[in-house]
């Protein structure tokens, strides 16, 4: 494995695996358990919103789930007095909310919201709001054209790495953004040859939506995915 870019909720790499594989993988990543807001018991309702929707967005509000404990119950307070507008941060409790500027609802002046928010764990599978981000990925290419649109094609895309080859120039295409339909769109409009072919690996991109890390989406999916493999191993030898 090759890693590209990363950066705070996103990994992009390039990993010489099948593309079944990888799809599996990303698959498995509605398999991982998250922590979500399950049910909300609201006590006062002066908002803007109708109990059914400001539910609703509180749902979908990205918890923290670094650390799994069923044991403990978890439950989020929310209590807000006055003319403001409500965001995921007056949410108070553990897990803690992932980004504290989520806009909820609004109030007006001597108005109030008060409610409790009860979590669980879940998965993606189940509802999105417990899934932890997203995983998709393409083919690595190789660009082969006239050499004479070196200076072109570095233009238009720069930081690229370009080979020659005789009076051809060869173009890895393996970066985070993929620059095929660029080239292509390009030296078809100048009315050149170009020749695109897939190479080995793949390049994967996950982008976390802040629950866990990139990282551990990764790891997770893969780790749920043997499970189950196991589990499907022990039935088939049971037959």
């Amino acid at each position: 494995m090759k890693k590209i870019e990363k950066t705070e909720n996103s990994l992009v790499f390039i990993a010489d695996i099948d593309e079944t594989i990888a799809n599996s993988i990303r698959r498995y990543a509605n398999h991982i358990p998250i922590y979500a807001v399950d049910e909300v018991e609201i006590s006062k309702n002066d908002s803007a919103l109708h109990d059914e929707a400001l539910a609703h967005r509180i749902g979908l509000v990205p918890l923290k789930t670094e650390k799994l404990d069923e044991k403990k119950p978890k439950k989020l307070k929310l209590e807000v007095k006055g003319e403001c507008v409500v965001y995921s941060g007056d949410l108070k409790g553990q897990p803690e909310v992932v980004y504290n500027n989520i806009p909820l609802t609004t109030l007006s002046s001597n108005r109030e919201l008060k409610l409790d928010a009860f979590i669980r764990l879940g998965t993606g599978a189940e509802h999105s709001k417990f899934s932890p981000g997203l995983m998709f990925y393409r083919n690595v290419l190789e660009i082969t054209t006239d050499k004479k649109f070196y200076n072109d094609l570095k233009a238009l895309c720069p930081g690229i790495e370009i080979e020659e080859k005789g009076n051809k120039i060869v173009i890895r295409d393996d970066r985070k953004k993929e620059i095929a339909d660029v080239c292509e769109g390009f030296i078809t409009k100048k009315e050149g040859e170009i020749k695109i072919e897939e190479k080995e690996g793949l390049v994967l991109t996950i982008e976390s939506f802040g629950q866990i890390s990139s990282e551990e989406i990764f790891k997770k999916s893969i780790d749920v995915l043997k499970k189950d493999l196991a589990l499907l191993n022990k039935s088939v030898e049971k037959i």
